[in-house]
């Protein structure tokens, strides 16, 4: 079936884009032909309320920070959209370059209709047991970080503003980085407080609940369970996400949305020419799935996605990366 799959789908390519490149006499005119033509073929999104946002997010989410940290993808973002993706994740200019710049164009023509998140890094690691002085440094910089990406953003306001790469609960559970959120939103610059996590993540989402304060939550999931950033694999002694629902189960109870991320990273090539893992969590799925005619990615992001998580983040690198991830997205309820 995979096989059938792509041929129509080439068959349609250079129907198409044949017909395109004859006419015009460009390439890439062919290019975005045929890219338009297949993208009338994805399958509707499918959508779920994230948490306490009240927001009904697209479950596909567009992970734009590596995707756009060195150029812009006006055409295959505007794919995205036009078919139903409204949530669009970037981050710092510290660490994604120029991922915010490139976004910006984007963001501000459909801005009244998507869902925007940015995020920074607070600067204080796993080890800080911070002061009250130490707190309100660390989260005076966090907040001032949120001007320099509404700048390179070209927006006066995000919907969702992360902590970035949390991995410290004491830091999580702080009284001074709500405070300095606080004064974000009052300013009208932000409206929900989240955070991202791939190391300590378990800890983490316990100390979000435990706050009452946030609204969104992007974890490193995959579906043999938390993911190890740190090893590029599975988190040593993880329980498997199927035995995970209670703890995501007392998260969204808390109103809190569920966002994965790195769902299929393990599955995918260390270095340029290598093979990954493909099989990697074939023994948690079912028979139903692993007779579905999807790509090990696929498979990945559908289990999430039906076992406890509302939304996945994928990094959109180019428009066959979302064809695939948006089929995966929209249908994950028919075979999970």
């Amino acid at each position: 079936m995979t096989q059938r799959r792509n041929f129509l789908k080439q068959m349609m390519f250079a129907g198409v884009g044949g017909a395109t490149l004859l006419k015009t006499g460009r390439l890439s005119a062919a290019i975005d032909a045929a890219e338009s033509a297949e993208a009338a073929q994805f399958p509707p999104m499918s959508y779920r309320k994230l948490g306490k946002t009240g927001f009904n997010a697209s479950r596909l989410v567009y992970g734009c920070g590596a995707a756009l940290s060195r150029n812009r993808a006006d055409r295959v973002l505007g794919l995205a959209y036009e078919h139903g993706v409204n949530v669009y994740d970037v981050g710092t200019s510290s660490y994604y370059n120029n991922a915010q710049r490139n976004l910006a164009q984007f963001a501000t023509a459909h801005r009244k209709d998507i869902f925007l998140i940015t995020k920074d890094f607070l600067s204080a690691d796993a080890r800080t047991v911070p002061n009250l002085e130490e707190s309100k440094r660390i989260a005076s910089d966090w907040e001032a970080k949120l001007d320099t990406c509404l700048r390179d953003l070209s927006q006066d306001n995000v919907d969702a503003y992360y902590i970035m790469a949390a991995n410290n609960p004491r830091l999580i559970n702080n009284d001074e980085i709500f405070n300095a959120f606080a004064r974000a939103k009052q300013a009208g610059k932000v409206n929900h407080l989240g955070f991202s996590s791939h190391e300590n993540a378990s800890a983490c989402l316990r100390a979000a609940i435990d706050s009452n304060q946030y609204s969104l939550a992007t974890l490193a999931m995959t579906p043999a369970g938390w993911y190890d950033w740190e090893k590029k694999t599975t988190l040593k002694d993880t329980k498997p996400l199927i035995d995970l629902q209670p703890e995501l189960q007392a998260a969204r109870d808390n109103g809190i949305g569920l966002v994965a991320m790195k769902a299929g990273r393990m599955l995918a090539p260390r270095m340029w020419g290598g093979r990954g893992n493909h099989d990697a969590f074939d023994a948690h799925y079912s028979e139903r799935l692993l007779a579905a005619n999807l790509s090990a990615f696929q498979r990945s992001y559908a289990y999430v996605l039906e076992n406890g998580f509302d939304v996945v983040n994928a990094d959109i690198q180019n428009f066959h990366i979302l064809a695939e991830n948006f089929t995966a997205a929209a249908t994950s309820a028919q075979y999970v």
